[in-house]
């Protein structure tokens, strides 16, 4: 029991968290993710993360990047409007040093998909069943993972998990947002200098000290 605690459900939450990782580090290595990672950041105009329920990996996210001053949302795939973040979530992100107390979830349904909206979602499924909506609305759609330190293509949900789990699975996510806000910061002054010209594309970061390696 305790290296099931210390291997699979600290770190990866499930057995199935662990599986579902392997398989997008698989399809991320033969190419199958490109256009999940490559991440045009001149032309985003809000930052939008998206889950399941919208009550733990995107309200948090959205927490952390607020708290940096920088314009986020988010909603779930299959989430029910007006409900409160997931106790444990709200537990957690208070030992983190942030309040969940306030949060309520919105369902794709009653949000607004834009122009400029940058898609960060926590799982390859959940990539492929927004790309559709996104691509008509003229948004983008990345892996949220991919910006964390190191890199994690799949950010399994913590709901009804383990407090280590949700620990580990909002330090990914808090490191992934830092990442990508400083990534986005050094991007605004070159789109707003060269506005309605053809913008560069970003990757997302492969190693920590590179700021745009290849994958």
């Amino acid at each position: 029991m305790e290296l099931w605690k210390r291997w699979v459900r600290t770190p990866f939450g499930t057995h199935r968290g662990f599986i579902r990782l392997c398989l997008a580090w698989f399809e991320l290595a033969v190419g199958r993710l490109e256009r999940f990672s490559n991440t045009d950041l001149a032309c985003v105009k809000r930052l939008v993360f998206v889950c399941l329920g919208n009550v733990c990996r995107s309200a948090y996210a959205e927490a952390v990047v607020r708290r940096k001053g920088v314009q986020g949302l988010s909603f779930g795939l299959s989430a029910s409007t007006g409900m409160c973040a997931n106790v444990d979530a709200i537990s957690t992100a208070h030992t983190r040093g942030y309040d969940l107390g306030e949060h309520r979830s919105t369902d794709q349904s009653d949000f607004n998909i834009e122009e400029g909206d940058l898609l960060l979602v926590m799982e390859v499924r959940q990539a492929r069943r927004i790309e559709p909506v996104a691509r008509a609305a003229g948004a983008q759609v990345v892996l949220l993972g991919l910006w964390a330190t190191p890199r994690r293509p799949h950010i399994h949900d913590p709901a009804g998990l383990s407090l280590e789990y949700f620990n580990t699975c909002f330090r990914v996510v808090e490191s992934a947002v830092d990442n990508l806000v400083a990534a986005w910061q050094r991007a605004r002054p070159s789109w707003a200098a060269r506005a309605g010209d053809s913008a560069e594309v970003t990757r997302s970061p492969s190693e920590p000290a590179g700021d745009y390696p290849s994958n």
